[in-house]
C-alpha cells in the first residue's frame, strides 16, 4: 500500500495531546482534510488502533499552525477535534490545553524565533477568533520543557507556559449570554447558557440527582444521566443559535457543586459524550465567568472571590485549575477583559506520520 508522509510534531499540551502540523502540509479543502486527520488519529475504533490517537477525546486532538494573517498575531492556530469511535471531525471548537503547545511548536517549527529567556508568542485561534498571548521559556534560544510547575491531571512537573486570553466573550455566538437570559429552564432543569472561550450549558449537579463529586468513571457509567443531558444540550445549542448540534461537540456541558477543597466551585465538564478527566482550559474560563457573573446557576452555590484581577479556583476530578480574570463585576454587571491560565507542555516526538495514499496523495 502506497502511503503519504506528513511532517509533524507530537506534543502534550496541558492535559491533552496530539499531532501539530504546519497547515500548508495538509489538504486545503475541509472534506479531504477531515479524511486525512481521521486516518492520522485512527478514528472509528475505540483504541484508535490504526492511528496515533489514544482512545480518548483528550488524545484525538489536532493543531494546525501557520503564519498569522492577523495584524496583532504571530501564529494562526487552527484546531480539529477528531472523534474516537466515530468517523467524525469537528472544526467548530478550539482547545485551550492543546493551545499550550502552540507556542513551543511554533518555535520548534521555525514559524517564529526565540527572543531571550522568555518568548511571547501572539496567537490567533482561527476557530473562534480569540487572541492569546503565550509566554514560553526559551533560555539559550531553545524551548525549555523541564521545570517545577505542576498541573492537575499530568504527572510530574514542567516549565510554565502562561496563557493570557483576550476577546473570548461570545467566541462562537457573539454574546456572553446567547439566549439573553442568565438562567432558563430546559426539560425541567435550570440552565445557564454562556459563551466565554467555549459555549457551555451549565447546570447544578443536584438538579440531576447528583452530588457533583462523582468520579469520571462513575459519571461515564451513568448512561441515564447522559441521555437526559444530551437532550438538554441539543436544545441549548439551538437556543444559543448554534443550530443542530447532535454531531458537534459544542456546546459543551458542565455541572456544578459547592466547593470542598477551598476552591470557588466544584465542576464536572463533559466533552460532551464523556466526562473530562480534569478540566478544559476554555471550559474553565467559561465556568469562572459563570461564578463571577450575576444571577447564574452558580449564584448561591459558589464561593465568589473578591478583587480585580481575581483568581477563580475550580475543583475538578483530578485536582484544581486556576483562572485569573480581569473583569468588572457588580450586582447587574459582568465585563471580562481577559483571562489567564498557567499550563505546561512537552514535545514527545517529531517526524512523519503516514496516511494511505488512497486517502490523500500529498501536495506533489
Amino acid at each position: 500500500m502506497a502511503q503519504t508522509a506528513i511532517p509533524f510534531l507530537f506534543l502534550r499540551g496541558g492535559t491533552s495531546r496530539g499531532p501539530y502540523f504546519r497547515r500548508g502540509a495538509l489538504p486545503e479543502d475541509r472534506e479531504t482534510l477531515a479524511e486525512v486527520l481521521m486516518a492520522v488519529v485512527g478514528a472509528g475504533h475505540p483504541l484508535n488502533i490504526d492511528g496515533i490517537g489514544g482512545g480518548a477525546a483528550v488524545t484525538t486532538k489536532v493543531a494546525m499552525l501557520s503564519p498569522s494573517e492577523h495584524d496583532w498575531a504571530d501564529v494562526d492556530y487552527f484546531f480539529a477535534q477528531v472523534a474516537v469511535e466515530e468517523r467524525l471531525v469537528d472544526f467548530k471548537p478550539t482547545c485551550g490545553n492543546i493551545l499550550a503547545g502552540v507556542g513551543p511548536a511554533a518555535i520548534e517549527m521555525g514559524l517564529i524565533e526565540a527572543s531571550g529567556p522568555e518568548t511571547q508568542v501572539r496567537i490567533r485561534a482561527v476557530n473562534t477568533g480569540a487572541l492569546i498571548e503565550a509566554t514560553v521559556q526559551t533560555p539559550g534560544g531553545a524551548v525549555r520543557y523541564d521545570g517545577e510547575t505542576e498541573i492537575a491531571g499530568v504527572p510530574g512537573a514542567g516549565a510554565p507556559i502562561r496563557l493570557n486570553f483576550m476577546d473570548v466573550v461570545g467566541s462562537a455566538t457573539g454574546a456572553l449570554l446567547p439566549t439573553g437570559q442568565a438562567r432558563e429552564i430546559i426539560d425541567g432543569i435550570e440552565i445557564t447558557c454562556m459563551d466565554v472561550a467555549m459555549p457551555l450549558a451549565i447546570a447544578r449537579a443536584e438538579s440531576f440527582g447528583l452530588s457533583g463529586y462523582e468520579t469520571r468513571e462513575e459519571l461515564d457509567a451513568n448512561r441515564a444521566f447522559f441521555e437526559r443531558m444530551e437532550a438538554i444540550r441539543i436544545e441549548a445549542g439551538s437556543r444559543m443559535g448554534l443550530g443542530d448540534v447532535r454531531k458537534s461537540v459544542t456546546p459543551k456541558f458542565a455541572i456544578l457543586a459547592a466547593p470542598r477543597e477551598g476552591g470557588a466551585v466544584t465542576a464536572r465538564y463533559f466533552m460532551p459524550w464523556n466526562c473530562h478527566p480534569s478540566m478544559a482550559v476554555t471550559g474553565a474560563q467559561c465556568l469562572a465567568s459563570c461564578v463571577l457573573a450575576p444571577d447564574t446557576v452558580a449564584e448561591g452555590l459558589a464561593e465568589r472571590p473578591d478583587g480585580n484581577p481575581v483568581t477563580v479556583v475550580i475543583e475538578h476530578p483530578s485536582g484544581k485549575i486556576e483562572v485569573t480574570a480581569d473583569a468588572e463585576t457588580g450586582a447587574n454587571k459582568f465585563v471580562l477583559r481577559s483571562a489567564g491560565i498557567l499550563r505546561t507542555a512537552r514535545l514527545l516526538a517529531r517526524g512523519d506520520v503516514m496516511v494511505p495514499a488512497s486517502v490523500w496523495a500529498g501536495t506533489g
